[in-house]
């Protein structure tokens, strides 16, 4: 049986991320080109459900994944705009912002729409607790993985080789939700 799941991305870093973590449950993840619809929200649990509401019914399971990082000190900023963000003042402007700032709690969080081939939305939530460190360290990841550290570890998500930062991604927890969750499914394919 095919057991193939459909990611609405063009970001390979989430697929590279993700596909070893459905792979351990039997399923292949392939980036598919579909329209993404997205709407302005302050939870991404919002915006994942809404792009799933929108995209066509087809044979195979889609998700949906958006993350974002939540920093304490500027009351949640970027959060679901973390991308946008990330694209216009990078790590150098989330650290000028947190310059003269002593508390640099942040959360990692990543919500996941699943849509069936029968219509059905089911969202998966991860996040992972850390700081923001004070200068970008580490050359792997994506985004604003140089400057996020997470608990329990004194390396950031970019100093992580890809299975190292698995132990602890916001990604990898909402994954394995999903994993999980699909495993218990048996109408999806």
């Amino acid at each position: 049986m095919d057991k193939t799941i459909l990611i609405a991305t063009k970001n390979r870093h989430k697929v590279q991320e993700m596909a070893p973590i459905l792979e351990t449950y039997g399923y292949k993840l392939q980036p598919a080109d579909l329209p993404k619809i997205e709407i302005q929200s302050d939870t991404l649990q919002e915006i994942v459900a809404y792009a799933a509401r929108h995209i066509p019914a087809l044979d195979k399971p889609v998700i949906i994944e958006d993350a974002g990082l939540f920093i304490k000190a500027l009351n949640g900023f970027p959060g679901p705009y973390s991308h946008y963000v990330y694209q216009t003042i990078g790590c150098k402007g989330i650290l000028q912002l947190l310059q003269q700032v002593t508390d640099r709690t942040a959360v990692f969080q990543s919500a996941i729409a699943l849509k069936t081939p029968t219509g059905e939305t089911h969202i998966f939530t991860g996040e992972t607790m850390g700081k923001i460190t004070t200068e970008p360290r580490g050359t792997g990841g994506f985004g604003f993985d140089p400057i996020f550290q997470p608990q329990g570890t004194h390396k950031t998500y970019a100093e992580m080789s890809l299975q190292e930062k698995n132990l602890y991604s916001h990604r990898a927890k909402a994954t394995k939700k999903l994993a999980e969750h699909l495993a218990t499914m048996a109408s999806v394919y």
